[in-house]
């Protein structure tokens, strides 16, 4: 019979746990943490499990030091460990070496670190944002050509402001490679300078669909674009690196659409509106110049030499009557003498008025002469005029058919005819 092997039980722990970290070198496990628990002395106890089974953790504190994040219960993990015994109790755990987030916990943590960077920077300052053009009249979508993003935005548009042109700039907008292509679309776009301002847009995913949109390089090109750049990616709760760079995000594709041009509807009552304020300006301004062109009207009447003859006429008359009234006698020599001087007075102006008349009339006289063609007859030049239909004749092949001439000279006319050869 054998002789049997007798093992105590912590020779036979040790030699399992021998056999299991001979077997299982460093390995990476995946799982979600329960029961974490960090007492005073710094280490991590933890759970991780699936929906099958479950296997107990230790990560002491020489490693827990160097993690970057808050192991939670809950949280999705990737644990770099060895394959051990706790020797006191015989139970099999793992020893953590290294802790990382796994799944969209990985992703958050990237994106709320790049954010917090690129946000220290000043990338995102309010005060390098752009204005939007009010009415763009070419618009570039960067987005996938078959999405529904581009659908719903080209709806949109052409049911607001039909007058805008969209033109797509196709790019994927998921992927290993759409983040470099996106850049290298959005910075020749912004460099051709072609469009009033750029749409960035995509439809609505997971974290890990919209990673596409959190790239730095990205962000970085949105900045520098010569174009102002709107962001529409995903649905209203979802937020990107892109969103935060742009010069505004709209929440949806179909909001961007709606934000980038005016309703027509309401641009047209906006015109309305303007153009009855414009023609009632034009109106308040002729009836105004009507009022003013009365009034000089009424001066210049008023000051015509006629009329102050009128005036002082009258005025003459009343003082007339007046002296009349309260000195028949002694003032008839006053009388006389004032309406004498008043007379001449008036003579005098009309006289002046009819100098200043007759100057003006021989003014105009000498110009008009200057220009008249008497004065070039007067200098020994004459017209000749066809005598039957009265033209006046400008060339010799014209005076071949004319039999009788007159020729006007600066002091009368001489009657000619064509002698036959």
């Amino acid at each position: 019979m054998a002789e049997r092997e007798i093992f105590s039980p912590s020779v036979l722990v040790r030699r399992v746990r021998e056999l299991l970290e001979g077997n299982f070198p460093l390995l990476w496990v995946e799982g979600e943490i329960s029961n974490f628990s960090r007492p005073a002395s710094g280490h991590f106890y933890f759970v991780l499990k699936d929906a099958q089974a479950h296997i107990r953790c230790a990560m002491f504190r020489s490693r827990s030091a160097y993690l970057r994040f808050k192991p939670a219960d809950g949280m999705r993990v990737l644990a770099r460990a060895r394959v051990g015994i706790y020797e006191a109790r015989g139970e099999f755990q793992l020893i953590v070496e290294h802790l990382e987030e796994s799944g969209e916990g990985a992703l958050l943590r990237a994106f709320e670190e790049l954010k917090a960077r690129l946000a220290a920077e000043g990338l995102f300052a309010a005060g390098l944002k752009r204005a939007i053009p009010r009415l763009p009249r070419r618009i570039g979508v960067i987005t996938s050509p078959s999405g529904a993003a581009i659908r719903d935005v080209v709806s949109v548009i052409a049911r607001r402001f039909p007058l805008a042109l969209v033109e797509v700039l196709p790019v994927p907008v998921q992927g290993r490679d759409a983040a470099r292509q996106i850049v290298t679309m959005l910075t020749a776009a912004g460099a051709a300078r072609r469009h009033d301002v750029l749409l960035l847009t995509r439809g609505g995913g997971s974290l890990e669909d919209l990673w596409s949109f959190n790239d730095e390089a990205l962000a970085r090109a949105i900045r520098a674009s010569a174009v102002p750049v709107v962001s529409a990616i995903g649905h209203e709760i979802d937020f990107t690196i892109a969103d935060f760079a742009a010069d505004l995000r709209a929440p949806t594709p179909s909001a961007a659409a709606e934000v980038l041009v005016p309703d027509a509807a309401e641009f047209r009552r906006l015109l309305q509106h303007l153009r009855h304020r414009l023609l009632q300006a034009l109106r308040r301004r002729l009836q105004a110049a009507s009022q003013r062109c009365d009034h000089a009207h009424a001066r210049l009447r008023a000051q015509h030499p006629r009329q102050r003859l009128r005036t002082g006429r009258q005025r003459l008359d009343q003082i007339r009557a007046r002296l009349q009234r309260q000195h028949p006698r002694r003032n008839v020599v006053r009388l006389h003498n004032a309406l004498g001087v008043l007379g001449r007075g008036l003579r005098a102006g009309a006289a002046i008025v009819l100098r200043t008349r007759k100057l003006k009339v021989d003014e105009l006289a000498r110009a008009l002469n200057a220009v008249s063609p008497l004065a070039t007859l007067n200098r020994g030049y004459a017209i000749l005029i066809a005598r039957d239909d009265g033209r006046v004749v400008r060339s010799a092949m014209q005076a071949a058919d004319i039999g009788r001439f007159v020729a006007r000279l600066g002091d009368g006319e001489i009657p000619l005819r064509r002698d036959e050869e």
